[in-house]
């Protein structure tokens, strides 16, 4: 893990804040010239800090309106069967985010898909016939509160 200063800080925020910035503008704001700066954005994506840029689209207006976050619990545990769950829910484009979890289950996944049919297509169709898998607990979200989010980055140490 590279060490952060107050610099890549101010990038980092920069850049979650606007990731169109031009390197000027984001060096002004961090008080840095341009060529330092792009210098740390540059080394910052090859460290793997910045793992890339995309736009921020509304769901819904793209015709995506249901948000299911998925418990998954897998029947026999070990590292063959959490590899391929993991597998299989990174080739699925329907998951947006999956977690590895402790507690009732051993995997979150949320899943965004357009409405209630797509959601049981893709859960009989892609959910319930992956191996191993015991239980299926669907969690339907109602109103979105607060979706993803700037990082609160720590202080430099």
């Amino acid at each position: 893990m590279p060490k952060l200063d107050n610099f890549d800080i101010g990038i980092l925020e920069a850049l979650q804040e606007d990731a169109r910035a031009t390197n000027v503008e984001i060096a002004e704001r961090v008080n840095l010239s341009p060529s330092p700066c792009l210098r740390r954005i540059r080394n910052l994506e090859k460290t793997g800090v910045i793992r890339g840029y995309r736009a921020d689209i509304d769901r819904k207006e793209v015709g995506l309106g249901l948000t299911v976050f998925v418990e998954i619990k897998v029947g026999q545990h070990s590292k063959e069967n959490s590899e391929l769950q993991q597998a299989a829910l990174l080739a699925m484009p329907e998951v947006t985010a999956a977690f590895l979890i402790s507690g009732t289950a051993d995997f979150l996944a949320e899943v965004v898909v357009e409405d209630l049919s797509a959601y049981e297509r893709f859960l009989t169709e892609k959910l319930l016939v992956l191996p191993a898998v015991s239980d299926i607990r669907s969690n339907f979200a109602i109103r979105t509160v607060k979706a993803a989010s700037p990082l609160k980055l720590p202080a430099p140490k």
